[in-house]
């Protein structure tokens, strides 16, 4: 049985696959099936060690993106594209899976179009309330679509929406489910406030640091906050917090990670009460999982459609509040933390619609499918 997953370019594609693949291992194992081979197909990977993990074979091909904003490159993509479709037609010939696993993106075009030439079956899944183009011109000809956000199944063509299931996102089993237990000292803060956890995406984000560094003197009063900035932000976010709780009696309060790692992540959420973050589908799904209430603070839609739509997609479930990053300022942020983490009645609410949105295992269903899709093609 082979299984090629393709997908990429960030994180909220990347991870997906790798849950995915970590519920075809265990379903194989429980079914006693032979161990099926597994290839990532993408222009690079997000997380090598993610792939070597699961001995998850990497098949480097090329892949252009389509910007929606005009520049010369998206010229000069257009060739990288058609160069990748043509070495992933040959790759895929030669394999020949029985199935392709796309959680879209422009790095999964080139093995979507060979599958589709070479007549290899099709599962794929889209993380957005706004469906990527590349998922919408898949869904054409996939056996199975997935989809993580009810908003999405309106946005694709009636002929199609008998073959769409909604599934939830895939999250990684490690960090599916919090610590809740030692989180305080792992993390060396108080147990007798709140924990708020600030967490700006895989690569931080500036705007939300400047924002939560302007209101640290107050937050810190009354919480706990642990804040992860980023690799590329951690010197500078360390240096400014140092100064401004420099003459503050709660400094110890305050904890600064560029990328948290699984334990740390799993332990901060096991204590949190409520969450800051970006709107990344991946994010917004293991929040849900986690049943934290959420404040979101999407990327700005000149720069990234999906996270607004994801956001206010989120929020209408009930389990989060969206301030738009052009309106937050440190005195509405506060306010914001102060009503929902000062709230048991709000929390609790939130963090039961949190839970109902959630949709766990997703990671399963979808790995029963792709399995049951890969026996009925293997050849008899």
């Amino acid at each position: 049985m082979r299984i090629v997953l393709t997908g990429g370019g960030t994180g909220g594609h990347f991870y997906p696959l790798i849950a995915v693949a970590e519920a075809i291992e265990d379903i194989s194992k429980e079914r006693t099936l032979i161990e099926p081979e597994l290839y990532y197909i993408g222009p690079g990977a997000f997380d090598v060690e993610a792939l070597r993990e699961h001995d998850i074979i990497h098949i480097a091909t090329s892949a252009g993106r389509m910007r929606r904003y005009g520049s010369i490159l998206n010229f000069f993509d257009i060739f990288k594209t058609i160069w990748g479709i043509l070495t992933t037609t040959a790759r895929l010939f030669s394999l020949y899976p029985d199935v392709v696993f796309s959680t879209g993106g422009f790095a999964a075009y080139p093995a979507l179009f060979a599958a589709r030439v070479l007549a290899i079956p099709v599962i794929i899944y889209d993380a957005d309330a706004t469906p990527g183009r590349v998922s919408l011109w898949s869904a054409k000809f996939a056996l199975w679509i997935a989809l993580a956000h009810p908003d999405a199944i309106s946005q694709f063509p009636e002929r199609v929406r008998d073959r769409i299931a909604r599934t939830g996102h895939p999250i990684r089993k490690e960090i599916e489910k919090p610590t809740n237990e030692g989180g305080h000292e792992f993390l060396k803060l108080e147990s007798s406030v709140p924990t708020i956890f600030v967490m700006g995406g895989s690569q931080g984000s500036v705007a939300i640091n400047n924002v939560v560094l302007s209101a640290l003197p107050e937050l810190v009063k009354k919480y706990n906050v642990v804040h992860q900035v980023g690799t590329a932000n951690l010197e500078e976010t360390a240096k400014i917090s140092k100064l401004i709780l420099r003459n503050s009696f709660f400094d110890k309060r305050y904890r600064a990670f560029g990328l948290l790692n699984t334990l740390a992540l799993r332990m901060t959420a096991g204590i949190s009460s409520l969450i800051v973050s970006r709107a990344g589908s991946g994010s917004i799904f293991e929040i849900a999982s986690w049943g934290i209430p959420a404040i979101l603070i999407p990327i700005p839609e000149d720069i990234s459609h999906d996270q607004k739509e994801n956001a206010y997609s989120y929020a209408r479930s009930g389990a989060a509040v969206v301030l738009e990053q052009r309106n937050v300022t440190p005195h509405l942020l506060i306010a914001e933390i102060d009503h929902i983490a000062g709230n048991p009645e709000i929390e609790k609410k939130m963090s039961a619609a949190a839970l109902e949105f959630a949709r766990p295992e997703s990671a399963r269903k979808l790995a029963t499918i792709i399995i049951e899709t890969a026996l009925e093609h293997e050849p008899r």
